[in-house]
Order: structure tokens, then sequence, then C-alpha cells
């Protein structure tokens, strides 16, 4: 397993307001947002459900992981994906960083993702 997720009610863009804010009370901020529905209505003109990836980062954390190993930037940042579900729900997913992580055989970066995991988690409960 490589994430977790949670439904929320609400509209798509309350959503997105939503797991911004939660990211935030765990020192995170949103990167990147890319809006995967009007690319690919763009480049391929097809025509999809709202579908957001969001890359958050906790700078603290990010830059205690770039201090263990240097290469560790391409497995960052966490991404979390807002989309709506056929019935219109909404999904939040989470990447799960310790699965992710788990690739980088350097002391101290398991523990690491623990940490950012628990604080994924924190926020994926708080949507709940």
């Amino acid at each position: 397993m490589y994430g977790f997720s949670t439904k929320v009610s609400g509209s798509f863009d309350d959503a997105i307001v939503k797991v911004t804010e939660a990211l935030k009370t765990e020192g995170f901020g949103v990167l990147t947002e890319i809006d995967v529905k009007a690319t690919l209505k763009k480049k391929i003109d097809v025509d999809r459900r709202p579908y957001t990836i969001l890359g958050a980062c906790n700078p603290v954390l990010a830059n205690q992981a770039i201090n263990a190993d240097p290469d560790i930037g391409l497995l960052l940042p966490c991404n979390v994906l807002v989309r709506e579900e056929e019935d219109d729900s909404i999904t939040i997913a989470f990447m799960d960083p310790a699965s992710v992580l788990g690739l980088v055989q350097v002391e101290g970066v398991e523990e690491l993702a623990g940490q950012v995991r628990e604080k994924l988690e924190r926020v994926k409960n708080s949507l709940s």
C-alpha cells in the first residue's frame, strides 16, 4: 500500500481549501497544485472529473531528509490527491511517506518518514 485516504463532504473546491488548511496546521505548505482535469483537456482533449494533485512539504522535515540523503528530493514533496468520484463524493488521498521513503536505505530516514506519516494521518483524521 502506498497511500491512505478519506472521503469528505462538500464541493471539490471546498475540499481543496479544507485539506490545504489542515496541512498548514501540521506545518505543511502546498508547493504545487496540478489540475489534472484541466491539463488533460488542454493537452489531449480528454474530459475528466475534477482531479488535483497537491505537492505538500513540511520544510523542517524536508530539510532533515535532504541532509540525510541529497537525492531524496526525487521522492519529495508528499503528494495529496483530491478527486471527485462518479457518485460526486470527494476523496482525499495521501501518499504514504513511510512506503515511499522506505526505498531510501539511509539511517534515520525511516524514523523521519514515520513522523511525516503521523502528521499526514492527523490531517486525514481532521477531515473525516
